[in-house]
């Protein structure tokens, strides 16, 4: 007979008093993750800044009438410490935004955050000096599924952890992501930062680190589309990835899997936005206790979108006083860019050479 599946939490609670969302970026991010979450969890949308007014002008609309504004001084004129300012801006960018922003101010700040641990560091370090509220967002590990995940080794549902494994083989349509082309920094700080962001949630900040991220003929121009890598947390723990992005023979053998194993139990996500994207599949959860069978956990919803309403509720409720801490607030990000430094830095170094026989 098959036990209970636990009830564990798998949303984040909506604040009683939202402010407006100043949302600061009117690309595609904005358009198919931000605005709709935030429709969908009854947060105000009161304005859009992007240096292209006209695609200022219809995010708007679909916002309901968004006020529109051509830089974020502007809007931070307009606003002051009344707003949440959601940065939907390319890395690059992230600086400069924050600096025209209302000393005290809240923001939400779009992943990675930063090119690298140096502007990560820099960031931490101006809004520490400005007294910002600031939080990124790395929203996978608000998900239905990663919510529960969490409560679930919080639980000891899984016992002592033991192996985290995420898989992919599925087919990304690059080409849907020219921006990225002029990076040389591509899979790991754009992709896999989600997955490892997670399993830092999850398990704490790995000791040290192998990796491999290699670049693809199929997926012409971009830095880097496969990465290889070992998580080490000095224990019994084990983390490995094997990331392809460029498995274009059909659905059948795709792959979009998270393993996670402990002496009591084991848990697998399914990654549905992945597969087709970005249309989808819908998210799955499994749960096995030890000596007992598979389980599938009735989800409340997906990474996309749902996952994008945990962030902005975080720092919405931490505003208000409604929680005391920031799940992801830009000290705990520059550790995930600190993993993702190390990642990189590994990929660099010479492997073992094989000797002669």
């Amino acid at each position: 007979m098959t036990a209970p599946l636990p009830e564990l939490p798998q949303s984040w609670p909506a604040p009683s008093r939202p402010l407006p969302i100043v949302l600061i970026g009117a690309g595609g991010i904005a358009r198919d993750a931000h605005l709709p979450a935030y429709a969908k969890a009854a947060l105000p949308v009161a304005a859009l800044v992007d240096t292209d007014p006209a695609r200022a002008e219809a995010l708007a609309a679909a916002a309901g009438g968004a006020r529109v504004f051509a830089d974020a001084a502007a809007a931070a004129a307009a606003f002051g410490n009344g707003a949440v300012y959601d940065l939907a801006v390319p890395p690059d960018a992230i600086l400069p935004v924050l600096a025209a922003l209302p000393e005290g101010a809240a923001v939400l700040i779009q992943k990675p955050m930063g090119r690298d641990l140096a502007e990560a560091r820099a960031i931490l370090a101006l809004c520490r000096d400005r007294g910002l509220k600031a939080a990124v967002n790395f929203q996978l590990r608000f998900s239905p599924m990663m919510l529960w995940a969490k409560a679930a080794l919080a639980g000891g549902h899984l016992g002592a952890p033991l192996e985290a494994e995420v898989h992919l083989n599925i087919f990304t349509p690059w080409h849907l992501f020219p921006f990225l082309l002029p990076m040389r920094r591509v899979e790991i700080l754009v992709h896999s930062i989600h997955y490892l962001d997670s399993l830092r949630a999850l398990l704490g900040t790995p000791r040290e680190v192998m990796a491999r991220t290699l670049p693809d003929p199929r997926a012409e121009g971009f830095a880097q589309t496969r990465t290889s890598a070992i998580l080490d947390w000095g224990d019994a723990r084990r983390g490995v990835m094997s990331i392809n992005h460029n498995h274009g023979f059909g659905r059948r053998f795709q792959s979009a899997r998270i393993r996670i194993e402990g002496t009591e139990g084991a848990l697998m996500m399914k990654l549905g936005v992945l597969y087709d994207y970005p249309n989808g599949e819908a998210d799955e959860l499994w749960f096995c206790p030890k000596g007992g069978d598979w389980a599938q956990v009735p989800l409340q919803g997906r990474w996309f979108v749902d996952a994008f309403m945990g962030p902005m509720r975080n720092l919405q409720r931490h505003v208000a006083g409604e929680d005391a801490m920031l799940y992801s607030d830009v000290a705990d990000a520059a550790q995930t860019m600190a993993l993702v430094e190390a990642l990189y830095a590994s990929a660099g170094k010479p492997g073992e050479r094989v000797p002669e026989p």
